[in-house]
């Protein structure tokens, strides 16, 4: 089992900067790639970014340039740097944890945080 604890939502105006981490714990394994996702009120949980063991990093169109995914191995800990925020950015952001390759999929991903709330305001 893998337990995975986010933190760093809040409320902040556009053009604000949030960044959420996301704490593994349990049996967490070196070949494993993390993800955030996020869920709009009334809409499905979308793809955000990865990030794999190798540090390679995967965003979604609409994120790029402004989001950062990192990790910290040492520590089984993911970041999401969320800069230049927008209205559309407001959503539940969730960390999710799949054994192997990347994929944008979420029924891919084997384990999921319980999600933090990220709001934007005009």
């Amino acid at each position: 089992q893998v337990q995975l604890v986010e933190s760093g939502g809040g409320l902040v105006q556009a053009g604000g900067s949030l960044r959420l981490s996301c704490a593994a714990s349990g049996r967490v394994f070196r070949s494993y790639t993390m993800g955030w996702f996020r869920q709009a009120p009334g809409k499905e949980r979308d793809f955000v970014a990865a990030i794999r063991w190798s540090d390679s990093t995967y965003y979604v169109d609409s994120v790029k340039g402004r989001f950062t995914i990192s990790r910290d191995n040492a520590k089984n800990t993911v970041y999401l740097q969320m800069n230049s925020l927008k209205p559309e950015d407001t959503a539940v952001y969730y960390c999710a944890v799949k054994w192997g390759d990347y994929s944008s999929s979420y029924s891919s991903y084997s384990y999921w945080g319980q999600g933090t709330q990220v709001t934007v305001s005009a």
